[in-house]
């Protein structure tokens, strides 16, 4: 597997996490998982009344089970499937955590792995990559979340792995918008920024809105903005949303 597929494995063992020992919610929110630019982290929500979390480290290529006390790490280097499983269910059973560890997914990824799967760190520049990627679209969210005055949580969903952020408008529409960065997909080659308006649930058109500075619109099967991260700095992906954003209002 590529880095970036093993990253996407690795995230998995997080959402599990939420999935067994939280309490599940409709819309699959606790499995999601923040992400945090000071230590290079992802973590789950607190697994319990302690603040106890699962971490993924970039600067490791570990898991770091973390508890008010201690934090004990597990790279993964050489690492199966199977002895992960097994590690998270002995912190969770030494944490005093009563519900058993179970890596049940209930989604699809774009990729196979089996119980003797081994993780190799095989490229750390394409790892220190992904971590850039992933500090750039933390700070380009929070910085449009600022501008515009709106409020939502920054979290990364497993299934996908893309950063996203979920915004109401406060303005008796009726709509919403979802936005942040995916990985390479169908409709583009890259990762890349994105930004899409809702309402009831439904997509709404992008045929009659104006051209975008960076990026363009789609409006064939998924109906919204899309900006190559390989082809945009910082400020420019902020101008991005704040283009694409407005012209939903």
């Amino acid at each position: 597997m590529d880095m970036l597929t093993q990253f996407h494995l690795a995230t998995q063992y997080l959402a599990m996490a939420g999935k067994s020992f939280l309490e599940a919610k409709d819309d699959d929110s606790h499995t999601n998982v923040g992400f945090f630019t000071k230590d290079h982290t992802l973590r789950t929500w607190s697994l319990d009344d302690s603040d106890t979390y699962l971490a993924f480290s970039f600067d490791d290529f570990a898991l770091q089970w973390s508890t008010a006390e201690d934090k004990i790490s597990f790279l993964l280097e050489g690492k199966t499937h199977r002895k992960i499983i097994g590690w998270i269910s002995k912190m969770a059973v030494a944490s005093k955590i009563d519900k058993p560890y179970n890596y049940d997914l209930h989604y699809e990824l774009p990729f196979e792995h089996n119980d003797g799967y081994v993780f190799e760190l095989s490229d750390k520049q394409a790892l220190t990559n992904l971590l850039q990627l992933r500090i750039l679209a933390q700070n380009v969210l929070e910085i449009f979340l600022n501008r515009q005055k709106l409020e939502s949580e920054i979290r990364i969903w497993p299934h996908h792995l893309d950063t996203g952020a979920f915004v109401i408008l406060n303005d008796e529409s009726g709509k919403s918008v979802g936005l942040g960065m995916a990985i390479p997909d169908s409709l583009i080659d890259n990762h890349y920024f994105y930004l899409s308006g809702y309402k009831a649930h439904n997509s709404l058109s992008t045929a009659n809105f104006s051209k975008l500075t960076h990026g363009e619109w789609k409006n064939n099967g998924f109906k919204g903005a899309i900006l190559d991260t390989s082809t945009s700095t910082l400020d420019q992906a902020v101008q991005f949303l704040e283009e694409a954003f407005h012209q939903y209002l």
